[in-house]
């Protein structure tokens, strides 16, 4: 039997762009096989013991605390119920997570993708996570995704300046994997502080994940999207919608249809919240 060719570093690369590695988590290799640096062994003082009187010395290595590790998961949810509880506006809820470290994919992103569009929008769209050209750019759906949102927005009459969009989480996860639970659970303080400040009179919840996440139903996107919700802000009730992810339209092309469907509703709804007076 002949052996296949080794395999080159284009094949390599084009195998890791494939998987969704498309990123460096540093710009200089680790050699995480060579011997550890020598530990500091800590003297003793003149005038003690003799060294056979003397209990042996057991080195103590100089360690300087990480300020790339992220806190026990539960510790950072508190700290983000918190942080979101005391932000008055916007501004300050993005400086709050410009700082916040308790999300590891924060030292993993490139920077934070908080939202684009009007703070006082009447219709709030919220996704999952960035990609790789939201993390690029800093802004959620920018890419190909964020192009079929914008026609999308346009086919009820809108421009993107006239919404508000946001992800449930902020920074994206390396290889634009799905984020654990304890990541959404760490994030969701924030991104409900966002929708609460905001103060939208209708939620698009798009995808799975940002459904269930947000609107708490376990059932799959095919049986909850074109359903109204009632969404809790803390201060009001907010009417919410699911329906398809961008991405997955892309996919799929087919459902396309079922998302009209869903954008004619959201449409109405308001075009009924216009009618009155909006809520504070």
């Amino acid at each position: 039997m002949t052996a296949e060719p080794a395999p080159t570093v284009r094949d390599l690369l084009a195998f890791y762009l494939e998987a969704g590695v498309d990123c460096a988590l540093g710009d200089e290799p680790i050699d995480r096989l060579s011997a550890p640096d020598q530990p500091v062994v800590t003297l003793a003082p003149e005038g003690s013991p003799p060294a056979a009187a003397r209990q042996p010395l057991k080195p103590t290595v100089a360690t300087a605390p990480r300020a790339d590790i992220a806190p026990p998961p539960d510790i950072a949810i508190e700290s983000a119920r918190e942080a979101a509880r005391t932000a008055p506006t916007l501004e300050a809820l993005r400086t709050l997570l410009d700082s916040f470290d308790g999300c590891a994919l924060k030292f993993t992103a490139s920077r934070l993708v908080f939202a684009d569009g009007n703070p006082q929008a009447r219709l709030m769209f919220v996704g999952e996570a960035p990609g790789r050209d939201e993390d690029i750019e800093g802004l959620p759906f920018v890419g190909r995704s964020g192009q079929l949102l914008n026609r999308m927005i346009a086919a009820i009459g809108l421009k993107r300046s006239d919404v508000y969009i946001a992800n449930v989480i902020p920074w994206r996860p390396p290889g634009n994997r799905t984020p654990t639970p304890q990541e959404t659970q760490i994030c969701l303080p924030f991104i409900k502080r966002q929708i609460e400040l905001v103060n939208p009179d209708v939620i698009v919840t798009l995808g799975n994940p940002s459904t269930q996440t947000l609107l708490r139903v376990r059932e799959g996107i095919m049986k909850t999207r074109g359903k109204w919700f009632d969404y809790d802000t803390g201060t009001r009730t907010v009417r919410a919608m699911a329906t398809f992810h961008p991405a997955y339209l892309l996919r799929s092309p087919a459902y396309k249809r079922m998302s009209w469907l869903d954008l004619r509703a959201i449409a109405k709804a308001l075009e009924q919240s216009a009618a009155a007076p909006r809520q504070a």
